[in-house]
């Protein structure tokens, strides 16, 4: 199986496109995750650059608009479409609202699943706060009712979520793990989605454990014949990197968190092959 770790464009914003791209080549990352810039001309630069590089896209869905479903599912598949420029390996979405109804979350799972049939791409739930799959017994029920629904696994919302490392929801982790697709590999901890710093020792409890998890997501996917995972090194810029008061400055680098993570999953992932 092969597993490519990807750079987040989240934080890196403004960066010129090229600069990034060539930032990511040098730190040894294997490809990019990221939203597509509405910029007309930054996005056909990056779209191109990353072909030239090599680079792999897991490209983001998060823009879909509408507090009532029918609009919703509107606005979902014509971003799910507008992805598709950059010739994505998966599209990684921002799934509804975690205040649509069972009904209504479903319509949203059937909306992806009929355009990845239509445009041979697989649409991977991301497990986020105030989405579908927001907590997981949210997600158990989703499960239950859509046997192909996939997911991006960012557990990091679910601890948060529900204020615990999961106990009580082994059987749900463990199917949530089959179906994962693509990984976001950030430390959450029980009171918040982002430990300050996986370095440092005071966090290594939830470090470890979220290294257990992506270990088990690796043997699951090798066990079931899978040619490719992608894994985002996804620690995040403020709000969600901690920040000094007074003076709102962060408490460490995010590209140096995420490098760090780059390591890190490297060093995991090698046992394994």
């Amino acid at each position: 199986m092969q597993i490519k770790i990807l750079c987040t464009r989240w934080g890196h914003e403004k960066i010129p496109v090229e600069a990034f791209l060539e930032k990511v080549i040098s730190a040894g990352y294997d490809g990019v995750d990221s939203w597509l810039p509405e910029n007309k001309n930054d996005r056909k630069l990056f779209i191109k650059r990353s072909r030239e590089l090599g680079l792999p896209i897991v490209v983001q869905q998060h823009q879909a608009e509408g507090q009532a479903i029918q609009r919703f599912c509107r606005s979902f598949e014509y971003h799910l479409e507008a992805a598709m420029e950059c010739s994505p390996v998966i599209i990684n979405s921002h799934s509804g609202r975690d205040f649509f109804t069972m009904d209504e979350q479903l319509a949203v799972i059937d909306t992806a699943e009929n355009f990845s049939a239509r445009n041979n791409i697989v649409v991977a739930h991301e497990t986020h706060r105030g989405r579908i799959g927001f907590s997981p017994a949210n997600a158990r029920e989703l499960f239950k009712l859509r046997p192909s629904m996939k997911v991006t696994a960012d557990f990091s919302h679910w601890v948060c979520v529900t204020e615990s490392y999961l106990e009580g929801f082994k059987e749900t982790v463990d199917e949530a793990i089959r179906r994962t697709v693509h990984i976001h590999a950030r430390v959450g901890f029980p009171e918040g989605p982002q430990i300050p710093d996986p370095r440092l020792p005071e966090w290594g409890e939830p470090l470890n454990y979220f290294t257990s998890l992506w270990s088990g997501i690796i043997r699951e996917k090798e066990a079931q014949g899978t040619s490719l995972l992608t894994i985002t090194t996804e620690f995040g810029p403020p709000p969600y990197m901690w920040t000094t008061s007074p003076g709102n400055i962060p408490v460490t680098s995010q590209w140096d968190v995420n490098l760090f993570m780059m390591h890190l999953l490297r060093d995991i992932i090698t046992p394994q092959q």
